[in-house]
């Protein structure tokens, strides 16, 4: 069975992240096709990239490097819950995919961005890092509004279309990572 991680995309104190990936990973477990995980950023404490080869290389010499490395490595795709972060992807985020190379190669990613806007300027950005890594993003995606989705911008209270919504995410990320494992 195809195994997916849900990874949030943000460590800040109080964060609405842990909140969306909470919800994405319940409605996702409701399928059978896949199995999901949380897979939390926040659990690894990576500091600012302290890593002196390239991922590239896989030569890690930080524990804590190892440790999310044999985390990321495990799915076969990945689910990834942006914050947009002035237009962009948090840094936490960033640094946390910068750790890694060849764990996510010929994988395949979804979105499911929060923000002002949709997190659609974040997914965006996320798309360029993602083919970078070699992980293949699937179209569909969700955009969750801080003004509709959030009570008081902290309580998360997305509305029901959004189901449909990561249904149609999932539709094409299952597939993908199936397919991809053939390459691996």
């Amino acid at each position: 069975m195809i195994k997916i991680a849900v990874i949030t995309g943000s460590t800040r104190p109080g964060r609405n992240n842990i909140a969306v990936a909470n919800w994405v990973l319940e409605q996702a477990s409701q399928r059978t096709d896949a199995t999901f995980e949380l897979v939390d950023i926040a659990d690894f404490n990576l500091p600012l990239l302290d890593e002196a080869m390239p991922a590239a290389y896989a030569q890690y010499s930080q524990e804590h490097t190892k440790k999310w490395s044999n985390a990321v490595a495990q799915y076969d795709g990945y689910i990834f819950v942006v914050a947009e972060y002035n237009h962009s992807v948090s840094g936490a985020l960033k640094n946390a995919l910068d750790y890694l190379n060849v764990e996510w190669n010929n994988k395949a990613a979804g979105f499911v961005g929060y923000g002002s806007a949709g997190g659609v300027r974040a997914v965006e950005h996320m798309r360029h890092i993602a083919s970078e890594l070699q992980l293949a993003h699937v179209r569909n995606q969700v955009q969750l509004s801080l003004f509709t989705d959030f009570e008081n911008f902290s309580v998360f209270k997305p509305a029901d279309q959004h189901k449909d919504s990561l249904t149609g995410m999932l539709d094409q990320l299952i597939p993908w990572s199936t397919a991809l494992k053939t390459l691996r």
